[in-house]
Order: C-alpha cells, then structure tokens, then sequence
C-alpha cells in the first residue's frame, strides 16, 4: 500500500516525522505564498485557455486559488510540514475548498518549475524596493552634499590626511558607489525576470501548454528558451546575493567612517539620539550602534553568498534536493539590507555635522603639503624635486611645531628666490580645496556641478 504522499504511489513506508521535518521547507518557502498563488493562477487560465482543462473546471480552480489568496491575505492560513513544501501545503488547502479536481491544476507542472517560478517572482516583485531604498539613501546624501558643497575636511589615504577636500565631495562619492549598486540590480532585473514556468520536471511537457501566456499573465519579460536551465538555474539568485554583499561592503565602509568621525577624537559629526544608544554603566556614553549593526550585517550578507556558491558548485543538471538552500539567504538578505538602507537613510537625514571642527582639522596639519609642491613646479622646479623639497620643509615643521603656513617669506625664498607672497594664498585650506577643478575633482564648482547631476538623475527639485 503507497504512502499517503503527492509522490507516495511507488513507496510502501513512510518516513518518520523527525525525517519528513528535515526534508520540509514550509517553515521558510511559505514567504512565497502570494507568488504561489499567482503562478497557480497564471498555469490554470492557460490550462482552461488551451483547453487542457474545461472551462468549468478551470473557474472552479481560479475560484479556489482566489479564495485563498483573500485568506492569506487576511493572515488565516496556517501550514503544515506534512505537507513539505508551500506547493503541496496550497494544493492541500485547494483541495479542503474544492475537493479532487484541485488534482487537475497539477496538470503538465513539476514543482520544479513550480517553485523557480515562485522564486523569480519573489525576487522580482522585491528588487524595487531594493533599488527605492538605494534611492531613498542617495536623495538623504545629495540633500546633506548640496548643504555643505564648501565645508572643508581633511580628505584621507591610510587614514592619515592627505589633502583637504569638501565635505560635499566625501558624500557624493557614496551616491556614486550607490548608483552603480543600483545598476547592477537593475542588470540583475533582466535575469529574475524569465518565467520558467511550463518547462516542467526538466524536459518539457507532452500537453499544447501555452508558455508565452502565463509568462504574460506572470509579468515576465520572457520565457526560459531550454527547459534544463529554466528549473537549474539559480544565477539570477546568486546575482542578487553578489550585488547585495558590494551594496552591504559599501554601507560597511560608510558605517566605519561615520562611526570614527562620531569619535571623541575626530569629533567631525554626531548622531541623532534616535540612531544611537547609551552604556548600561557609562552615563556619559552616546554610541553609533546603527552603524555598528550596519557594519556587523555585512558578514552575515556574504555568508549567504558564500553558501549558495557552494551549494551550486558541483550540482549536476537539472534539479536536485540541494537546490532548496537557494532560499533562506536570500530571503534574510532582503530582510537584512532594506532595513540597513533605511537605518543609513535616518542616519544622513539627522546627523549633526561639526563644520568648525572639520575645518580646524585642517589648519593644523600638514594636508597643503601638495600644493606647495605644485606652487614650486609651477615654478620651473622639477616635480620630483619640489616633491623632496616639501618633504624635507614637514620634517623640519614637525620637529620645529611649525605648519608651512608658519614659515616665513625668507624661509621660502631661501629654497627658491621665485617664491613670492601668493604662497601664503595657495597654502590656504580654502584656496587648495577650490583649485581642483579637475573634472571630478574637490573644487567648489566641480562638487556643485556633481550634485546638480545627481539631483537631476533623482529628480530631486
């Protein structure tokens, strides 16, 4: 006697509860309930369509899957691991409202083109909100770099200043790396969005389906042209789970930066209260903890990545009992990085930025170090010279507490005679800052010229 399974006709024992519960995956693939729900619906018109069903039972069906839809939406769904999957549990429930012809909606579908189907609908109905909470983030950015285009703050390599530059600079290279993020989710969009759906178990089906109709009815752009990649592909999944470990490395190196400029020692900005937290012992404590977590979830971001290269690296075509690790990961990445976009949004929108500390950080160090070396090859000096020159002046400013806007006119003239009083000018944080006018550069206009772009790209006013 077979087993009372949707699979169980050629199996004569069951197996025990503990091993069925390993083997289900309801307690994760129910998130993809609706989209379920919605390719049953696409597969069943096409079944009544083509004439694979009656019309009779295909409104019987719809009318079952509608009803259902309306009771998950009202959260009165409830599901069980005896029926393994999201799949089964839903043609159970089916069958409860319609009894045995719920059967039929099975007709020329696997689950294996089943659940991809439910997968990239998944994936599809959720890389916009992606790509709107990416935006969300470069408009708080855009808005802070138009406030402080000439706010000056020492720009840093090694983390040790390098050359002054605007704090209105800083930000819009976080907008840059941002708009690429979201050019490669948006490059991640044409991938998710084929349907799979009618390739079946692996080979197709005998039946007249109509494949161009529910990937239509569906939203796809188009169908899988080979029935063995449309049910093994995961691509599209490791895709999203690449683009969002870049898009979380970039949120993690913004976050360490915004927790060092938070800093008692850097002092350059502080967070609102709402995004920060105190010490349970410490009452004078005020402590970046948004941007720590934002930073800490982006290990567990590349673990997800990590997991599903490893899982696809040595499956054979076409699908395989493996493949239903593809999801948990990418289902916590959503829920991790909408969530991360948000907090940062917060963050930028309220942060304090500490303009007169940024500016002193750069009156008293040694960042105009490259200026005097182009005022000197400016002056007929050869670069390299004018490079060990101005190295030897910072020694001697160091041991001496002297900046090299400290020197006097005969110090300088006592290097080179064509050195005049404009020096002092080019030494000069403000003056250094606003002569870069490179295309890209840190110049006043340039950075100007940057955020208009960028609000014209957001449709900002």
């Amino acid at each position: 006697m077979s087993i009372d399974t949707a699979w169980g006709g050629r199996f004569q024992a069951a197996g025990s509860q503990w091993v069925d519960e390993f083997g289900a995956s309801i307690n994760f693939d129910q998130l993809m309930a609706a989209e379920d729900l919605a390719g049953s619906l696409a597969h069943v018109k096409m079944l009544g369509d083509t004439g694979i069903l009656t019309a009779a039972e295909a409104d019987q069906i719809t009318a079952g899957l509608h009803t259902l839809q309306t009771e998950l939406n009202a959260g009165q769904l409830t599901f069980d691991a005896t029926h393994e999957d999201i799949h089964m549990n839903l043609e159970a429930l089916l069958t409860e409202k319609i009894g045995s012809v719920a059967g039929k909606l099975h007709t020329a579908r696997s689950r294996n083109d089943q659940v991809a189907t439910d997968f990239h609908l998944y994936l599809k109905h959720r890389l916009p909100l992606v790509i709107d909470a990416i935006k969300q983030l470069q408009t708080a950015l855009v808005n802070q770099a138009s406030q402080h285009i000439h706010t000056i703050m020492p720009g840093y390599t090694h983390l040790q200043h390098a050359q002054p530059i605007s704090f209105g600079h800083y930000l819009t290279a976080y907008y840059a790396m941002l708009k690429r993020d979201i050019e490669r989710f948006e490059f991640n969009q044409q991938h998710t969005d084929l349907s799979p759906l009618g390739a079946a178990a692996l080979a197709g089906t005998t039946f007249p389906i109509d494949r161009e109709e529910t990937t239509q009815l569906l939203g796809f752009k188009q169908p899988y042209t080979n029935s063995l990649d449309a049910v093994s592909d995961r691509d599209f999944a490791l895709e999203f789970l690449s683009n969002a470990a870049i898009l979380m490395m970039h949120l993690s190196r913004f976050s360490e930066e915004l927790i060092s400029w938070c800093s008692y020692e850097f002092n350059y900005l502080e967070m609102a209260d709402e995004y920060s937290t105190g010490s349970s012992i410490m009452p004078q404590k005020k402590n970046p903890d948004m941007a720590e977590l934002t930073r800490g979830k982006t290990g567990r971001v590349y673990g997800h990545l990590m997991g599903l290269l490893a899982t696809m690296k040595s499956l054979p075509l076409a699908y395989n009992k493996d493949m239903q690790e593809d999801k948990e990961g990418v289902f916590d990445t959503v829920k991790t990085i909408i969530p991360c976009l948000k907090v940062m949004t917060g963050m930028i929108e309220t942060m304090h930025v500490n303009t007169a500390q940024m500016q002193q950080a750069v009156q008293n160090d040694f960042s105009n170090a490259t200026e005097l070396a182009d005022y000197l090859a400016a002056k007929g000096i050869p670069f390299r010279q004018a490079h060990a020159i101005v190295g030897q002046l910072v020694y001697e400013g160091i041991q001496n507490h002297q900046n090299l806007q400290d020197l006097s006119l005969a110090q300088f003239k006592a290097i080179d005679a064509r050195i005049d009083a404009d020096v002092y000018h080019v030494l000069d944080p403000t003056v250094a800052v606003e002569q870069r006018t490179s295309l890209g550069g840190t110049g006043f206009d340039q950075v100007e010229s940057q955020v208009k772009q960028a609000q014209q790209e957001l449709q900002l006013p």
